[in-house]
């Protein structure tokens, strides 16, 4: 078994290395710097830019190891290897070399479609794939985001037009700053949220400098509003005559996606892979067993079954079938 879930999250068994604890552990693998993949570790392995954004949101980052993509480098008796993963900047998978020469991949949270804002993802070969599958459902095929995009931008223009003022509701780092980005270079001006804009400071620091003006209790006439989901329905934003756009991967769920983030229309705006994606990478990683986790596991875990991988979802128990 190559990994374990246990209480604090995925752990690389025979080792001390867990992958994302989301509790404080002696020494973890941190994919990116979102809240739910983040803890106050005894010792980190992370990209310098996850570390950068674990201290803005954590303080000091006690016991920082940081790692560049693409090389390769010792712990003990194992071999560690950082890729890109494409989810936000900084973000990356870890491949684990162990001492009898298996390549394990954990690819934490991944996105293969091209972006404006992180590094572009790599697909690491491997004998043990262990994958995540938020979008895990065939259901989950997102459009072009260029196409997506284009039609967020068309939408903010047409209600500025109408003397109303759009809101974008996205997670502050990673989707917000991707959106920063592409609605610009769309011709629109953006204002956001302080959490958005601090974090969109920090990747100006990083080499990927962002136009958008901090929110100061007004949004200009010909400005998008740019704020964290669970701002939606804070008075200040009640008193605008606004119109409120989600952008979410949760989008093809429908019109319920929408009603979800008190959104008048959600955009399947997602850094996470799309099933074709995910089913993508699994072939081309060389991979004969796969381990899939988080979101729909089980079902992507089923797909690739028909396909001839030994696959089964980390909580469940391996059963290979009888001869």
């Amino acid at each position: 078994m190559a990994v374990e879930l246990r209480r604090a999250g995925l752990h690389l068994s025979g080792t001390a290395l867990w992958l994302d604890a989301h509790r404080k552990s002696e020494l973890s693998f941190v994919s990116h710097a979102h809240a739910d993949h983040i803890a106050r570790h005894e010792r980190v392995i992370a990209t310098a830019a996850t570390l950068r954004f674990m201290q803005h949101r954590l303080g000091k980052v006690k016991g920082a190891l940081p790692a560049p993509y693409n090389r390769p480098f010792e712990l003990g008796p194992l071999v560690l290897e950082l890729l890109p993963a494409g989810h936000v900047l900084g973000s990356a998978q870890l491949r684990v070399v162990l001492p009898d020469g298996t390549r394990v991949v954990y690819t934490g949270d991944l996105n293969l479609a091209a972006t404006l804002t992180a590094e572009p993802a790599q697909i690491a070969e491997c004998d043990v794939l262990v994958i995540e599958s938020t979008y895990g459902r065939p259901k989950y095929a997102f459009p072009p985001r260029e196409q997506t995009f284009d039609a967020i931008a068309a939408w903010c223009r047409t209600n500025l037009e109408r003397g109303v003022t759009p809101i974008l509701l996205a997670y502050p780092l990673g989707k917000s700053q991707e959106t920063v980005k592409a609605l610009t270079q769309r011709g629109l001006k953006l204002c956001a949220h302080t959490s958005i804009h601090s974090v969109c400071q920090i990747y100006g620091e990083l080499g990927m400098p962002l136009e958008v003006r901090r929110y100061d209790g007004r949004i200009e006439p010909d400005e998008v509003g740019l704020f964290p989901p669970h701002i939606a329905r804070a008075a200040s934003l009640q008193r605008l005559k606004r119109a409120t756009a989600v952008l979410t991967g949760w989008a093809l769920d429908g019109p319920v996606a929408a009603r979800r983030y008190g959104a008048d229309i959600a955009f399947p705006v997602s850094d996470h892979a799309d099933f074709p994606s995910l089913m993508r990478y699994a072939r081309a990683s060389g991979a004969t067993e796969v381990i899939t986790h988080h979101g729909f596991a089980d079902e992507l875990a089923e797909a690739l079954r028909k396909e001839g991988f030994i696959a089964r979802a980390v909580h469940r128990v391996l059963q290979l079938p009888l001869l």
